[in-house]
């Protein structure tokens, strides 16, 4: 092991402990999160939605889009920022319709905070996303057409 491999674990050792003394994180939230392959190899929102362990998704106005832009200059790095004010929101994902894999990013909100995640996301073409949400045990969505514009040109 050189230098610079025995400082990276150590540096991100010392952040984990320093979170679990600040009681932002518990000795069990990192192991406790595991990969679901289904859901991000999944095609569509409803297959998504099924991955993710729910039957299907209703529409609600509760979930809004708060900086994703209407046309996207840069398609490699899109902001993508999704809020719910659905009581007991426990998770929210992101998904791009048009991907090949369209789940981009799924957020486990803890109880008692406030339900807003933002990322960035790569869209390779003009697309739908959606923002799925589950509160209560059961599925949302709301959906946003972006832009995808080529070369920046606006059009």
């Amino acid at each position: 092991m050189n230098r610079r491999e025995v400082l990276k674990a150590g540096s991100s050792t010392t952040v984990m402990a320093l979170m679990m003394s600040a009681g932002l994180l518990r000795a069990g939230d990192v192991a406790a999160q595991e990969w679901n392959k289904n859901a991000f190899e999944a095609k569509n929102l409803n297959d998504t939605v099924k991955a993710l362990g729910g039957a299907a998704a209703t529409e609600s106005k509760d979930i809004t889009f708060v900086n994703a832009p209407d046309i996207a200059e840069n398609g490699a790095v899109v902001p993508v920022g999704v809020q719910s004010k659905i009581p007991k929101t426990e998770m929210i994902a992101i998904l791009v319709e048009k991907n090949p894999n369209s789940l981009s990013a799924a957020f486990t909100i803890p109880e008692g905070t406030e339900a807003t995640v933002s990322t960035r996301v790569k869209m390779g073409q003009t697309s739908n996303v959606h923002a799925v949400v589950k509160a209560d045990g059961k599925f949302y969505y709301a959906t946003k057409e972006i832009k995808v514009t080529l070369g920046g040109c606006g059009g």
